[in-house]
């Protein structure tokens, strides 16, 4: 079952995101104004549009949830094995989506702090004020003996 739903929301998303059912839905609504002297601008005549729209907006809210979830795991699956791959990648981030929000500031703000050292490292590239450069490490320089 949920391998048919996924398949039906994965196809569903796709159709509704097609410029024939923007025409479609658009040609909907032109019927529906032009029609409208016809039957007087009833209440009966609103409320056909109003429960349409309803009942279409409701359903797509599941559809479209179930394929961003989709789409969003994947995309992590795609990074985890990205990070796994790379030898000095900090593996500690493949599970980061799992993290609470007090974890994630302290990643964030470990981040923040070596984007800090890495622009301060640039300024003094810059500046050719180097004498050594710290190996990967961060002890010693790179000056071979």
């Amino acid at each position: 079952m949920g391998r048919w739903f996924a398949n039906f929301a994965n196809r569903a998303s796709q159709l509704a995101g097609h410029y024939v059912t923007f025409v479609g839905a658009f040609l909907i609504l032109v019927i529906w104004a032009v029609s409208g002297p016809f039957f007087g601008f009833s209440d009966t005549w609103q409320l056909v549009i109003n429960t349409g729209t309803t009942i279409v907006t409701f359903l797509m809210v599941f559809l479209i949830q179930n394929t961003q979830n989709r789409d969003a795991m994947a995309m992590h699956l795609k990074l985890d094995e990205l990070i796994r791959a790379i030898e000095n990648a900090d593996n500690s981030l493949i599970r980061a989506e799992d993290e609470t929000q007090e974890e994630l500031r302290a990643l964030k703000q470990k981040y923040e702090s070596l984007l800090g050292e890495h622009a301060a490292l640039k300024s003094t590239l810059k500046s050719g004020n180097v004498t050594s450069l710290p190996n990967q490490t961060g002890e010693g320089s790179s000056d071979a003996a």
